[in-house]
Order: C-alpha cells, then sequence, then structure tokens
C-alpha cells in the first residue's frame, strides 16, 4: 500500500513540474495554437 501511493505521489509532483516547466519554457497550447489576433488575458 505504501508503494502504491508513493507513485501516486511521484506521478502527481511529476505532471505538475512538467506543467511547470512547459509553461515556462513557452511551451503551452495556448502559446503554440494560438495566432496573434487572439487575446488569451
Amino acid at each position: 500500500m505504501k508503494v502504491m501511493l508513493l507513485a501516486f505521489l511521484t506521478a502527481a509532483v511529476i505532471a505538475v513540474g512538467a506543467d511547470f516547466a512547459l509553461h515556462r519554457a513557452g511551451f503551452s497550447s495556448q502559446d503554440i495554437t494560438s495566432g496573434p489576433a487572439v487575446r488569451l488575458d
């Protein structure tokens, strides 16, 4: 049971870290798919 909970926690940390890193690097889906005539804010 401990190993499964650790695996879930590790997967969540990796997912959050990857999301943060991709947004900081400019690879978010908003940055990639929107054109210059689209306001996202």
